[in-house]
């Protein structure tokens, strides 16, 4: 059958969907099917419908299983929306001709984890869906964030000749907020291996282009975070532990970021991002677990977010603020103090581990809390 002859799935669907997040990533992990939406049983008709149709193929090697586009497929994307699919399919790049190494593809993979974390939180993240805040001419004072965006490291790069800077940083790309950025890495299930220098010039390079020169108005003196994604608890013990000094691990705790989270790379880091992105949801949270507690105690000795009934401080740390947590430890150390950290019960074997004698601990079942916010009861008439 010619091209002029054949149709791809309509965008809004599953099918539409997983062709446009393999164009966008060059290779898509095979194991990251499971978590779009949809029940199982249609995303696996919905694989072999698009490899049957010679759009797409899988690509086997060293353990890892991704897909990739075919020729077919990307003559039929462009065909379709030459805008939004010229600067990913044409070229020598690496969503058009992604290379076939092992450290090149598990790039690929990480970057396309992220991108379905940060789509299952409802974030916006294709190219036409949000403002070209990275492109040689920046935008104009008419464009600025509004609700949370996310834009790819391939995206950041765009932005001229100043990309040389960061080459060789592990960004996967970073998060604009209404009144923050984040720049987002993804650590798979093994140590990062940081690059501290070139993480540095990323954020010396934010400061200057995104807060100072391309929206001011917006950003100027905003909070730059950091985040990481992981599977599972494993890698923050990693990260807060001695770990291996060849990692360059101390990036995360030596203050170049004063708030570094960890979040799982599934849907229980989905909700963690939803809590970073949505205020008034985390404050509701904030506010269930101080109602047995007494207000926190300001430019205190030790870090703290609510006093116990001791008047000892506590932590609300469900969301893995790495530095914040070591900071809290430590204190309670140096002044002899005993405290509480609470996060979710999936989190609490990992941080016990990573923290001192002097921290107690309660835990926030997350299935019941997921439920509740997810799922909530309707009101009667």
């Amino acid at each position: 059958m010619s091209d002029k002859k054949r149709t791809l799935p309509a965008p809004n669907t599953l099918p539409g969907l997983l062709l446009t997040l393999t164009a966008l990533s060059g290779e898509f992990p095979a194991a990251q099917v499971n978590r779009l939406p949809g029940a199982d049983s249609y995303k696996a008709l919905a694989v072999k419908r698009l490899k049957r149709e010679k759009l797409l193929r899988t690509y086997y090697r060293d353990g890892l299983r991704g897909l990739r586009l075919t020729s077919t497929a990307k003559r039929l994307l462009l065909a379709q929306a030459p805008d939004r699919f010229l600067p990913l399919l044409s070229g020598d790049t690496a969503t058009n001709a992604p290379k076939y190494t092992t450290p090149h593809r598990l790039r690929l993979h990480r970057m396309a984890e992220v991108l379905v974390t940060i789509r299952n939180t409802g974030i916006s993240s294709f190219p036409w869906e949000k403002p070209a805040v990275f492109q040689p001419i920046p935008p104009g004072a008419d464009s600025p964030i509004v609700c949370p965006v996310y834009y790819s490291s391939r995206e950041v790069k765009e932005i001229g000749p100043q990309a040389a800077q960061i080459r060789g940083s592990r960004a996967t790309g970073l998060l604009l907020m209404e009144d923050g950025i984040f720049v987002i890495y993804n650590t798979g299930g093994g140590q990062m291996k940081w690059e501290y220098k070139a993480e540095l010039r990323l954020k010396a390079l934010l400061q200057t282009e995104v807060c100072q020169y391309r929206l001011p108005a917006q950003f100027q003196g905003a909070d730059l975070c950091a985040l990481v994604f992981g599977n599972g608890m494993e890698p923050l013990e990693l990260f807060m532990g001695a770990g291996d000094s060849r990692a360059k691990n101390y990036f995360v705790l030596d203050g170049s970021y004063e708030h570094f989270y960890y979040l799982t790379s599934d849907r229980r880091g989905e909700f963690g991002l939803r809590l970073l992105c949505e205020p008034e949801l985390k404050a509701a949270l904030d506010e269930i677990l101080s109602e047995d507690l007494s207000e926190s105690r300001p430019n205190w000795s030790v870090e703290n977010d609510a006093l116990d009934s001791n008047g000892d401080p506590v932590l609300f740390a469900y969301l893995c603020d790495m530095p914040r947590i070591k900071r809290f430890d430590t204190a309670l150390d140096l002044h002899g103090r005993i405290g509480t950290l609470i996060c979710f019960d999936f989190q609490l074997e990992a941080l016990r581990r990573v923290c001192g004698p002097r921290v107690k601990f309660q835990s926030i079942n997350f299935e019941a809390l997921e439920r509740s916010v997810v799922y909530p009861e309707k009101e009667p008439d």
